[in-house]
């Protein structure tokens, strides 16, 4: 049976995770689309290296699941917004 209770620097760290984690992908998406082979693949070592800290973590506890989600909005969001803030870059009317 799973615990409800949570350990707040794992929950941190799940949380960080994560959201490295989702701004890697996003990243490695941006270096795949530019055609950058080796930068796209470097991100995709770093996605999968960050990304198992939080699978492991969140599989003891369901409950640190939350933390992985809020992280991955976190790490997408600030890491587009950074993307966006490079000269040239362009947004895309919101759907």
């Amino acid at each position: 049976m799973t615990s409800l209770a949570i350990d707040p620097l794992i929950a941190l760290g799940v949380l960080l995770a994560t959201g490295v984690t989702d701004a890697a992908y996003v990243f490695f998406n941006a270096a795949v689309a530019a055609r950058h082979r080796i930068r796209a693949a470097n991100w995709s070592a770093v996605w999968y290296l960050l990304s198992a800290f939080a699978v492991i973590k969140y599989t003891e506890n369901a409950v640190y699941v939350l933390f992985a989600a809020a992280g991955s909005w976190l790490g997408a969001y600030g890491s587009v917004t950074w993307l966006l803030r490079r000269p040239g870059a362009q947004a895309l009317p919101h759907r």
